[in-house]
């Protein structure tokens, strides 16, 4: 039997159907703005007892900032749905690459799932209390896991339209209820005391910027939608700049909003009290009925956009692993019809309804135990994922001919590696204050050795293709040139190390 080609019409995701707008959309939408200022700032300040939550949204702005500008300069070029999988391959080695690649698929698939528990369980108290409706948690999630199951086999631009949508409803909800807050300050006048600069070198400064950067989970994915992309070296760097600029100022600014409507002394205890209904208790005297309950629902629509848009980044990166081979070469094809990619689609849904379903049966707490404990593990895995990134991205340009400056290739990513490097030390350090358990317990460890063990698998799957599938090997990182790899000189196809 003749050796049969790879069919290009499914091994290629759909080309030029995203523009800067839908691409902004997907990676703001899966930080999800209104979730993480209802939920993400008002939990900062009462875990923490910081009162400089705003600044720390600031200050890990700036850092992530600093990441962005080495990697969006290795955007420029190498164009792969991979993201971090392909660039630490690229700038550390295959078996570094593949490791990533593990590690973003668990964290990925954490942040997605997680994410479930959060929706069941506010969509399920907002119909108890708006219409008197009994139902389960479980319940609510599984018809949000089915609405994207579908959509997730869709168009990826229709999807985006999705976004939009609540996206800018959401975000016009948060400035409406900051202007409120500003406009109605506890003590009269305008306080500006928890933006005030001091705040980054005081005590517990370490687990409030780990709160913090959790709410930025989402937007380095604009590499993901690189190769859907109307022209990939122009949208992937403007995307991922207005992602960081927009999602920090508007975090930044709603913290601090919140802290002038209760004054700064008091805003701890206001979140420790109210929780995630600070925000609503504090607009609801001066704003009707029905403007609180809008935002109420797109609380719930926020965290419904960040499910849909985590789904698309695990299923893009099943794609480019199984394309390479490195996974089943079945995930590496797409939808002829729609241009998804099919098989890692289902597959992300098939592990998140088993997961959902595991919870139910073990009656365990949606909030704690699914969407708070599961969403910080996923983003620990993608703060390391920045980390080694940041470093791969030096590693990278030091070792070919570039345009770049020392700027764009020396200098940013390597203050961002420091930065990210401390800021995950302090994170392993704080686990058991995030996940709210005794400091000695074994769960403050087993969480984040899952993605050393994963890691390790993902590095011995490597050189175990090195050693018997030297073909696939050499074809790890191409991306969309894996296919003929091997009909291309060693030369070529011998970039990764």
């Amino acid at each position: 039997m003749p050796h049969s080609r790879p069919d290009t019409v499914t091994t290629v995701l759909a080309r030029g159907r995203l523009g800067i707008p839908s691409v902004v959309f997907f990676v703001i939408a899966a930080a999800a703005p209104l979730t993480v200022i209802a939920g993400g700032a008002t939990t900062g300040y009462a875990v923490t007892g910081v009162t400089g939550i705003p600044v720390s949204y600031l200050v890990v702005a700036a850092v992530l900032a600093m990441f962005a500008v080495g990697y969006v300069a290795m955007s420029r070029r190498i164009v792969n749905a991979g993201a971090f999988y392909t660039y630490v391959t690229h700038g550390l080695g295959r078996p570094a690459g593949v490791a990533a690649a593990m590690v973003a698929l668990l964290a990925y698939n954490a942040m997605q799932i997680g994410l479930y528990g959060g929706f069941g369980a506010v969509l399920a108290q907002f119909l108890q209390s708006r219409y008197g409706w009994d139902t389960t948690w479980w319940l609510c999630a599984l018809v949000a896991w089915a609405i994207v199951a579908v959509l997730g086999l869709l168009r990826i631009d229709l999807n985006g339209k999705v976004l939009a949508v609540m996206l800018v409803a959401e975000c016009a909800v948060a400035l409406v209820f900051d202007a409120v807050m500003l406009g109605h300050p506890a003590s009269g006048t305008v306080a500006f005391d928890t933006l005030a600069p001091s705040h980054i070198f005081a005590a517990g400064i370490g687990a409030a910027l780990v709160t913090a950067i959790t709410g930025f989970v989402g937007f380095e994915g604009t590499v993901v939608f690189s190769e859907e992309t109307k022209d990939p070296r122009r949208t992937v760097p403007r995307a991922t700049y207005i992602a960081v600029a927009l999602t920090g100022l508007l975090y930044g600014l709603s913290a601090w909003a919140m802290s002038v409507a209760t004054g700064p002394d008091k805003i701890v205890d206001a979140a420790r009290a109210d929780g995630t209904d600070l925000i609503f208790n504090l607009v609801s005297p001066h704003l009707g009925t029905s403007v609180v309950t809008i935002g109420r629902i797109l609380f719930i629509t926020s965290l419904f956009a960040a499910l849909l848009s985590f789904h698309h980044t695990v299923a893009r990166y099943l794609f480019a692993l199984g394309r390479e081979r490195v996974l089943p070469a079945a995930l590496g094809r797409t939808s002829r019809r729609t241009g998804a990619p099919k098989i890692g689609s289902i597959i992300q849904s098939v592990v998140a309804v088993v997961v959902l379903i595991g919870y139910a049966a073990a009656n365990a707490d949606p909030i704690v135990h699914l969407f708070f404990w599961v969403t910080v593990t996923g983003g620990l895995g993608v703060l390391a994922l920045m980390t080694v990134t940041s470093a791969a991205v030096v590693s990278f340009f030091a070792r070919i001919r570039h345009g770049e400056g020392p700027w764009r290739a020396v200098v940013a990513p390597l203050i961002a590696t420091i930065a990210l490097t401390a800021i995950l030390v302090v994170t392993l350090q704080e686990f058991d204050t995030l996940l709210g358990v005794h400091p000695h317990s074994p769960l403050r460890w087993l969480f984040p050795a899952a993605y050393a063990i994963v890691a390790l698998i993902g590095a011995t799957w490597a050189l175990i293709l090195r050693a018997a599938k030297p073909d696939v090997y050499s074809a790890i990182g191409l991306g969309p040139e894996s296919a003929t790899a091997s009909l291309r000189s060693p030369t070529i196809v011998r970039q990764p190390a």
